[in-house]
């Protein structure tokens, strides 16, 4: 009897994962055997160089693209086989997002925006869930901009909006890629502070892709990936620890962790 995600204590995970692009001399491949879970109620970064397969890794835990090989879990709904309009029901009710580039409609306003995600399920917030947004929105600073559209405010409330969008509807794992990229260095702090306590105060789990180690200190959790495999798989570190890592990998000091090393580490072998 195979153990559930849920079971393992985790929100999603992979197995023996691997994504090729192209085809014969072409072909890349961006992971390679990949195997690692996201723990319940925990905050964590996926870190490595441009090309490293770290955003790779991340779209296929989303169900936003599909492995060439292995299998991926939600909660315990395997993804790996579902259609297209399995895998878009999915992702609306149980998962949220958060991009570098906000990804606001227009021509919406902010609130219009924030409930995006109950309009395109066709129905209305409940009681729990207009509760929700109402904390989220006072907790975000987003009252007196509610009416205001994207191109009327700050890169960091359009960020703010983007989380609150994301976290309206309570999902239990929440993705973000590159939130603060597009950010200042004040607006960068708030939004990983308020990932940190959706994490901490909401038991969400959190995966945060960044190239950034300023901002994976935040996260109780980095996992790094070098060539479309996992290197290392630490718990919280400082910025200075993280870039000291990184160097090192980068210039070949780490060597790849042993695939069954990887596993256990995530928590994700039987």
């Amino acid at each position: 009897m195979e153990i559930t995600t849920t079971e393992l204590g985790l929100a999603a995970r992979v197995q023996g994962l691997t994504k090729t692009f192209g085809l014969g001399d072409n072909a890349v491949r961006a992971l390679d055997g990949v195997s690692v879970g996201i723990r319940r109620g925990e905050f964590t970064a996926i870190m490595g160089p441009s090309g490293s397969g770290k955003s790779t890794l991340m779209h296929i835990m989303a169900g936003l693209d599909a492995a060439t090989s292995g299998r991926t879990w939600i909660g315990d709904t395997e993804i790996t086989g579902l259609s297209d309009l399995e895998l878009t029901l999915l992702r609306r009710r149980r998962v949220g997002f958060v991009f570098q580039a906000f990804n606001l409609v227009p021509t919406l306003d902010a609130m219009a925006n924030i409930l995006l995600p109950f309009d395109l399920d066709a129905r209305r917030p409940s009681a729990i869930e207009r509760a929700r947004i109402d904390g989220l929105v006072e907790t975000l600073g987003l009252g007196a901009r509610l009416g205001h559209r994207p191109h009327e405010l700050s890169g960091g409330q359009q960020q703010r909006v983007a989380i609150a969008r994301a976290l309206a509807t309570g999902p239990d794992l929440v993705f973000a890629d590159e939130p603060t990229g597009n950010l200042d260095s004040r607006s960068s702090r708030e939004v990983l502070a308020l990932l940190a306590s959706a994490s901490h105060d909401r038991g969400q789990s959190i995966a945060m892709v960044t190239h950034d180690p300023v901002a994976a200190a935040h996260a109780d959790r980095v996992i790094y990936l070098a060539d479309g495999r996992i290197i290392a798989d630490k718990p919280r570190q400082n910025a200075e620890q993280i870039s000291a890592f990184m160097l090192a990998a980068e210039i070949g000091v780490v060597a790849a962790a042993p695939a069954a090393a990887a596993t256990t580490d995530a928590g994700v072998s039987a």
